[in-house]
């Protein structure tokens, strides 16, 4: 079955509310949408919002990408042939994860759809359903635990804790929410790279009572070797994010006395659904569980996300608020949220539509 056209264009959406992380407040995002149509009527849905401070590529520039004469030309190819196709578009979008990731997503779903199945299933259900977090960015007591209350009032009672800014007031939040949820709630923190190493100890030792599941990236890219200096239990615990773009980089952080326990996969980083298969065939063997996020992202490339990490084993923990705090968004269906445990409804490709 032919692609008989790719057509492409960019939204800019506003979020719910604002929030900080520790180098940036965001109160909207821009995202690139893109649309692979077959000979017989089917359309395949992609979407990218690459963070241009971690990728170093913008959603203006995916657009720009995704309107160019190469991916014009991959008008006329066969859809069966898929996966070869990313093989050429990653090689000549080299180091440009937002524009493999949106045409992976919309080759994948295309192809799922021809075929009658969905992603999930065509790669092999092995883990989930699971519970996501949702993120709490840095902010005062009052309003972090009102934010909490919000959250667990539907359900939620994952935290991830954004941090970096300040590590004793990082430490009051986490001791706050502990005291007032206790064994109600599970906890993970996001620095951002906002640590030193002895602002980490400082923060571990302080909180080690509360039973964090993890931390993520806690050091500036850059400084991973300084985690080596902390012992093999405290290290399991924490997550690698911006230190981990790609497959090479999962390779190099995979070293028999690896600094990170687990990987935090994002489509945006690593170019999409392979790009992500290839990093969790390395974590695998390696022993490094699989952790996998997102930023402020449509419901097409979350429920992406979400279907890569179910057909991995080895996947625990899910990060993947990321369209929740839209305001609006252009697709509907994908995936259900049931007391904060992601549900993929199984139709073919992604199932989901533009709404």
């Amino acid at each position: 079955m032919k692609i008989v056209a790719i057509r492409s264009f960019i939204k800019h959406m506003a979020l719910k509310k604002p929030y900080t992380i520790a180098y940036n407040t965001y109160s909207d995002v821009s995202i690139a949408f893109t649309e692979i149509q077959l000979a017989n009527g089917i359309i395949g849905i992609g979407s990218a919002s690459p963070a241009e401070d971690v990728v170093g590529e913008s959603p203006i520039q995916t657009l720009a990408n995704l309107e160019s004469d190469f991916v014009q030309q991959l008008v006329g190819r066969d859809i069966r042939g898929f996966q070869k196709i990313m093989v050429e578009v990653q090689k000549h979008f080299h180091h440009l994860p937002g524009t493999q990731a949106a045409l992976d997503i919309a080759l994948h779903d295309a192809f799922g759809k021809w075929a009658g199945i969905s992603v999930a299933e065509f790669y092999g259900i092995q883990s989930g359903p699971l519970k996501t977090s949702v993120t709490i960015g840095i902010k005062n007591t009052v309003d972090t635990l009102a934010e909490a209350e919000s959250y667990f009032s539907q359900g939620f009672n994952i935290f991830k804790i954004k941090t970096g800014l300040d590590v004793e007031e990082d430490i009051e939040r986490v001791l706050l929410l502990n005291e007032k949820y206790g064994k109600q709630i599970k906890m993970r923190v996001d620095a951002n790279q906002g640590y030193t190493l002895s602002r980490l100890t400082r923060f571990i030792k302080a909180t080690e009572q509360t039973g964090l599941e993890l931390i993520e990236q806690p050091l500036p890219v850059g400084k991973e070797t300084d985690l080596l200096l902390l012992d093999e239990a405290k290290r399991k615990k924490l997550a690698a994010d911006e230190s981990l773009h790609h497959a090479k980089a999962a390779l190099d952080l995979a070293s028999v006395n690896h600094p990170f326990g687990i990987y935090n996969i994002k489509l945006m980083k690593c170019g999409g659904i392979i790009g992500a298969r290839e990093i969790a065939g390395i974590a695998k063997p390696a022993g490094i569980k699989l952790f996998w996020g997102c930023n402020d992202e449509s419901i097409i490339s979350i429920t992406a996300a979400l279907h890569v990490a179910y057909s991995c084993p080895h996947t625990h923990y899910l990060d993947l608020d990321g369209s929740f705090d839209l305001a609006e968004d252009l697709v509907q269906g994908g995936f259900e949220i049931k007391n904060g445990l992601l549900m993929i409804n199984k139709q073919p490709g992604f199932g989901f539509d533009w709404i």
